[in-house]
């Protein structure tokens, strides 16, 4: 079989299934197994497929045709300017959380040598973004998953930022290391009720983990917000991602607490997706 005869067939399979993007995903899909990019598919679309790579791209397709995320097949998942080793226990980087990394290189613009705590670390791809960015900032990244912790860790080599980063398991309420400039976190803030109602691709593959954020979707918020007060240098900038409808009542816990709002900023979608806090 062809480049361009497995590609149709891969097509077919997963727009029967309802999959958007069906033939992009099949792109995707073979090019991660040939190691070629999308243009050479498009340029030699004649040639013959090695039968060892047909069955993997088949496997592949299969899985991706009842809802298996893309980024979780070729465990990888572009986002800001590089690219980011994902897996099973991490939740896929949104082009959404690219507006944290934006909004945090705004804010340290004329900084140097800051220390920046990210709470539920995941990927790394908030945190090692950001240090890719400024090569005199050091971060510290904590995650309660040790996987989570390893891919990080994989990253950070890959991008050559292991000797500024520190990583540790720890709850988030139990980590006292430390006292930090800036502080960000992308944690769960889906209604429990709410997550099986999410994408399927999502509600099905995602790790419940990196999701949940309780009965009313405050749990995780509201344990980061209280840590963070206690960590934070006076002064100091927190930037806290949050679900669509949730901005007033994270707004009234940061005030709490003793943070000032400097904005609650919008996302893609224009709807709101984090607040930026100094501590006062």
């Amino acid at each position: 079989m062809n480049i361009c005869s497995a590609l149709k067939y891969g097509e077919k399979i997963l727009s029967n299934k309802l999959i958007p993007n069906s033939h992009l995903d099949s792109e995707i899909l073979l090019s991660k197994i040939i190691n070629k990019d999308r243009k050479y598919l498009l340029l030699n679309s004649e040639t013959k497929l090695k039968k060892s790579d047909f069955l993997i791209f088949d496997q592949l397709i299969k899985r991706r045709s009842i809802g298996k995320p893309i980024a979780y097949l070729t465990n990888n998942k572009f986002f800001w300017n590089s690219e980011f080793i994902v897996s099973k226990d991490t939740l896929i980087p949104r082009p959404d959380t690219e507006l944290i990394v934006e909004v945090i290189l705004k804010l340290t613009k004329s900084k140097n040598k800051i220390n920046i705590l990210d709470v539920g670390v995941g990927s790394g791809c908030i945190l090692l973004s950001i240090l890719n960015e400024r090569k005199n900032f050091y971060g510290t990244g904590i995650d309660i998953n040790q996987k989570c912790l390893n891919i990080s860790k994989i990253n950070a080599s890959r991008l050559n930022l292991v000797s500024r980063l520190k990583l540790y398991k720890s709850n988030v309420d139990k980590f006292n290391l430390g006292k930090y400039d800036l502080i960000v976190s992308n944690p769960p803030y889906i209604k429990k009720f709410k997550l099986k109602y999410l994408d399927k691709d999502v509600a099905k593959f995602e790790p419940k983990l990196a999701l949940d954020g309780g009965i009313d979707g405050l749990n995780e918020i509201r344990k980061v917000i209280k840590k963070s007060s206690e960590l934070i240098k006076k002064n100091g900038k927190f930037v806290l991602e949050i679900g669509f409808d949730q901005k007033n009542k994270v707004i009234n816990l940061l005030k709490k607490e003793g943070f000032y709002i400097n904005s609650a900023l919008k996302d893609l979608g224009k709807n709101y997706r984090c607040i930026v806090s100094t501590k006062i």
